[in-house]
């Protein structure tokens, strides 16, 4: 079997450069594993690699569809693994990056999806029930048919759980059921997982929130709406954007939508590292115990030559 090797961990922990590192040492090529990469004009907020950074390193699944665009784990698994596969094929060596768990996973336990047809009438009938009765009303409807995705989804999410309930309807199966994991992987396997105290990674969370202020979030989100997207379409609901939205629409002040934007992002890193855990045969590394990124890609290297051949 040919190598892939998986980083993963929390948002802010520092995947990025340790993965461009890497890459420099073993013929590595970046496939983003981050569910908001893959949108164009949203690099700020998503904390997109920038370009200098893309400049020597291959990245793949980044910047390939527009902010009105939806986007699943099935897609996502079917893109990246061809990437995968021509990285290979290439005589390259796959590092997935990964921060958004369930498309880690779709990878690494091989989902098998079954595909379930659309239903437009149901979904209108969804709609106007959360309209009318709040979405508290919906997710407590999808929890009592497929309480597994309902834990996973935040009560606020109201398209994924439309589409869960949806799924449920049309087959007869609770979302969470066609999440099949087949275990055959025809890869051979590296998992890197990168941590920090929880303490620490909260403040550079903060910083980096901080600095993605600085650098000019409201401007790019201010340039999403003018160019027609808006609070409803799915990347618009993304970390960072869907707070600023709210400044930007007059609901709270600057000073507000800063604080949510560092609250919120967070929790969805407790969320990661929750998801994160159930993945086995992960090597976690601290990186707070390490002086450079150097020193640390040097021992996650010399973990991987061990496992696999690169």
């Amino acid at each position: 079997m040919k190598p892939l090797v998986v980083i993963l961990g929390p948002t802010a922990v520092g995947k990025t450069s340790v993965g461009i590192q890497l890459c420099q040492k073993i013929h590595g090529e970046i496939v983003s594993g981050d569910s908001m990469l893959i949108y164009k004009d949203m690099n700020i907020g998503t904390a997109k690699p920038s370009l200098a950074e893309r400049q020597h390193i291959p990245h793949h699944m980044i910047d390939l569809l527009n902010p009105s665009e939806a986007y699943n784990v099935a897609e996502f698994q079917a893109k990246a693994t061809c990437c995968i596969e021509d990285i290979q094929q290439r005589g390259n060596i796959p590092i997935l990056l990964g921060g958004t768990g369930l498309y880690v996973r779709a990878i690494v336990e091989g989902y098998q999806f079954c595909p379930a047809s659309s239903n437009d009438t149901l979904r209108k009938q969804l709609q106007a029930e959360v309209d009318k009765y709040g979405n508290q009303y919906l997710w407590d409807k999808l929890n009592a048919i497929d309480p597994v995705t309902a834990k996973r989804l935040h009560f606020n999410d109201q398209r994924r759980i439309i589409r869960a309930i949806e799924v449920y309807q049309n087959t007869g199966a609770p979302l969470s059921s066609q999440y099949q994991a087949d275990h055959n992987i025809p890869y051979d396997l590296a998992l890197i997982g990168l941590t920090m105290p929880r303490e620490l990674l909260y403040e550079r969370i903060n910083h980096r929130v901080d600095t993605m202020i600085e650098s000019g979030l409201e401007s790019e989100v201010r340039q999403l709406l003018d160019k027609g997207y808006h609070a409803e379409m799915v990347a618009m609901k993304g970390l960072g954007y869907r707070q600023m939205i709210g400044y930007i629409a007059g609901e709270y002040d600057l000073e507000y939508a800063v604080y949510l934007i560092k609250r919120d992002t967070r929790h969805f890193a407790k969320r990661q590292m929750t998801l994160f855990k159930k993945i086995s045969g992960i090597a976690w590394f601290d990186v707070s115990k390490y002086l450079s990124v150097p020193a640390l890609v040097e021992d996650i290297y010399m973990d991987i030559a061990g496992k696999i051949c690169i």
